[in-house]
């Protein structure tokens, strides 16, 4: 062992660096010390003895919250290949204490949110690149690969030691060059690093390590005064904290993923640290096989070209091994043909990787926290890193559960899952969700327990504490929604009544409007889900009449182009709504339809509403069955006459034909509404012309292509052309007078099954 140094062991380590781990474990196993002191927070110290739980599977992160403030929280994340986590497991393994020795989490999260400690101009020094470009890298992370990564220090304990007195060296020097490197919090880290030292040397004398940060060891080595470092730390803020373990992830670990010790390929680095022998053919390995999954054909013959191809090029770089670049542009001209389509893949997956620590029951938990973990097991719901896909079948007790706790956690603020639009099915009975477990949400479990104590009672006090405190009836109305998703059924009180004085309050026809959707909605969740929401029902309706009343004065002329637009969407969903509140209860169904119809009859005959509006309001009409096709003609004659301003009589026909509403189609099958527009649109001044083009464009460039060609077509021929042609009986060609019931009946069964509906249903 060398004896250039007198006192305890330092080990200046990069984090989560395979290199520097296996180091690590090489001079501590070459040393033998009494104990080992570790930077991290000493509120984990007793945590530390779960690190040997079988149950504790790295990438891990030691969590410190405020107690009072759940949401001001720091992570120390550990993989299998950091050199704190190695040092860790050395000492377990050797029955020798170990320690953490930074600043407690105490004082560094009351110290949150006050610039961290440095300067408001001052940028952080980065050794290792000060390093690298001192050796003539441009890379740091080449440089690092070259000098630490690839040594053999494998057992090689006089090396490491080398190596470590080496890198002491070098940051001593960079420290005498630019001092703290403009982050003065340091200073004070390192003054309680040496508290923690001489308190450790009083107990084992200097027969100890010290595993951190190779920028810390030049200031451990210097001699100080204990009066001169408590001045340092008197006075520093403080806060109760909580500590415990959570899992963690490799794609958290990188750079990428806003950690400031991140690396840029942890999901390599966990491969240089496990492989034991030709790291580089068991990754080319690796990358075949993944590629191989993804239906390229990659063989071993590309296997064996691409390592030699990494290995030339290292060679030609003067490089020891070839690292993570040169393998990936071996990969890239041997196994992906040049693209970089199935590289980003590659890099996804394998560089930077989707692994998910574990951690074992016995960790310190929120009370929340462990109602959530046991619903997750029940449920056969698994967190994971990588995204996937989750289809839910509300019919089923299993799957209706399971969205119930996604909702709840929704509404706590724990995004674990998303909704996404089903690609099977649009029932409401379906529901598909995006799940992916980010190592952040740990947090939002701890915060959401101040709300209680089991996810059902902590979203039920969630929902009414926001009910209270929600500004508009919008608000209310979505978290009444919620509500019912997440089958809230103790909340709904608060929040209908909150519900009921904000609908009360407000009179703002546009804010009706946009709150009726969504309670029509949760009525029919209700239903779907076998929650009850009747008490929806009133609320629901009295909106509605208000809407009924309010908005033929709101739809008055005056509007411009952009709030008529605006209306126009309002009015779609009213309609919805009132479609879904009529099925929900039948026995208004014909008084709310009626009256919402006798409002839309009024917007369309009313030539002092906007164009876009009267046209929608009769296309609506038109589809519900109570505007006859005369009428409908009589209408867009009147909206396309020659005393209208083009502008408007544009405007009509957005309303009526524009969107997704089968306005195209409707247009195909009806010669008479479809020449009524081409002698409109023919009659249009030049300079007006020029002004509803747009508007035009807008409105028949959302329609199908086939449906375009169509059209074309049929004005291309004219009105009474070949396309217009019917046979003697009145029916289109291909089409008999009346119904074949025999051959109609024939069919039935083959619908019924294509629809799977009850039994009767497609029969009647």
């Amino acid at each position: 062992m060398s004896t250039a140094r007198q006192g305890p062991l330092l080990l200046g380590v990069r984090h989560h660096g395979p290199g520097s781990a296996r180091a690590v474990r090489a001079a501590l196993q070459a040393a033998r010390p009494a104990a080992v002191l570790i930077e991290g927070p000493p509120e984990g110290d007793a945590l530390l003895a779960l690190a040997a739980d079988p149950g504790m599977r790295p990438p891990v992160a030691l969590l410190a919250h405020a107690a009072d403030d759940p949401g001001r929280a720091a992570f120390w994340p550990l993989a299998d290949f950091s050199p704190e986590w190695v040092a860790i497991r050395w000492a377990q393994e050797a029955g020798v204490p170990v320690r953490f020795m930074d600043l407690p989490a105490a004082h560094s999260l009351a110290a949150t949110g006050e610039a961290d400690g440095a300067e408001p101009d001052a940028v952080r020094l980065d050794p290792l690149a000060v390093l690298a470009e001192t050796a003539g890298y441009d890379d740091p992370e080449r440089w690092w690969e070259d000098v630490v990564e690839h040594r053999g220090t494998r057992g090689a304990g006089e090396e490491a030691l080398g190596a470590f007195e080496a890198l002491g060296e070098a940051m001593e020097a960079l420290r005498e060059a630019y001092g703290d490197g403009g982050h003065r919090r340091d200073l004070v880290r390192e003054a309680y690093m040496r508290q923690r030292m001489r308190a450790a040397r009083r107990e084992f004398g200097d027969g100890y390590a010290v595993v951190c940060g190779a920028w810390h060891v030049p200031a451990l080595r210097t001699r100080t005064t204990v009066a001169a470092d408590k001045a340092l730390l008197t006075g520093l803020p403080k806060v109760k904290v909580e500590t415990t373990w959570v899992p963690w992830t490799h794609r958290r670990l990188a750079r990428a993923g806003g950690y400031g010790a991140g690396i840029t390929s942890p999901g390599w680095y966990a491969h240089l640290f496990a492989a034991r022998d030709r790291p580089v053919e068991r990754w080319l390995t690796k990358v075949a096989g993944l590629l191989r999954e993804e239906d390229r054909q990659v063989s071993s013959a590309h296997v064996i070209e691409a390592v030699r191809l990494a290995e030339t090029l290292a060679a030609m770089r003067g490089r020891p091994l070839p690292g993570l670049t040169e393998t990936l542009e071996a990969v890239r001209a041997v196994m992906c043909d040049g693209s970089d389509v199935p590289l980003a893949l590659i890099e996804d997956r394998l560089v930077v990787g989707d692994v998910l620590g574990e951690v074992p029951d016995a960790a310190p938990v929120v009370p929340l926290q462990r109602d959530l973990t046991r619903q997750q097991r029940s449920l056969r719901l698994k967190a994971e890193a990588q995204e996937r896909e989750l289809e839910l079948d509300l019919r089923k007790d299993t799957d209706a559960a399971k969205s119930l706790l996604l909702h709840r956690l929704r509404l706590l603020g724990i995004d674990w899952g998303t909704p996404a639009a089903s690609r099977s099915s649009t029932g409401t009975f379906r529901e598909t969700w995006r799940l992916r477990w980010q190592p952040e949400l740990s947090v939002r479990v701890a915060e959401a327990g101040i709300w209680g104590t089991t996810v059902l009672a902590a979203a039920t006090a969630r929902a009414e504490a926001d009910a209270a405190a929600a500004g508009e009836l919008g608000e209310v109305t979505a978290l009444a929604e919620q509500c019912l998703l997440a089958g809230l059924s103790e909340a709904l009180p608060a929040v209908l009544r909150a519900l009921a004085d904000r609908a009360a309050l407000d009179t703002d026809v546009a804010r009706l409007a946009k709150a009726l959707p969504a309670l029509a909605r949760s009525l029919r969740y209700g239903d779907v889900r076998g929650t009850d929401a009747t008490a929806l029902g009133a609320v629901a309706a009295g909106l509605a009449e208000r809407i009924c009343v309010a908005l033929p004065p709101a739809c008055a002329a005056g509007l411009d182009a952009d709030a008529a637009a605006e209306l126009r969407g309002h009015i779609d969903g009213v309609h919805t709504a009132v479609g879904l509140l009529g099925d929900a209860d039948a026995d208004a169904a014909d008084g709310l339809r009626g009256r919402w119809s006798a409002v839309l009859r009024k917007l369309a005959d009313r030539d002092t509403v906007p164009g876009v509006i009267r046209g929608r309001a009769a296309r609506l009409l038109l589809d519900d069955g109570r505007l006859e096709a005369e009428e409908t003609a009589r209408l867009m004659g009147l909206a396309l006459s020659p005393a209208a301003p083009p502008a408007d009589a544009a405007g009509w026909i957005e309303g009526f034909a524009g969107g997704s509403s089968g306005g195209g189609t409707l247009l195909v099958h009806d010669d008479r509404l479809l020449g009524l527009i081409d002698t409109w649109l023919v009659g249009v001044p030049e300079r007006a012309f020029t002004d509803v083009l747009p508007l035009l464009r807008r409105t028949f460039g959302a329609y199908e292509p086939g449906v375009r060609r169509t059209l074309g077509e049929l004005v291309r021929r004219g009105p009474g052309g070949p396309a217009a042609a019917q046979p003697a009986g009145g029916a289109p060609e291909g089409f008999a007078p009346e119904l074949d019931r025999e051959r109609a009946d024939a069919a039935t069964e083959l619908v019924r099954m294509l629809l799977a509906a009850p039994d009767g249903v497609a029969a009647a």
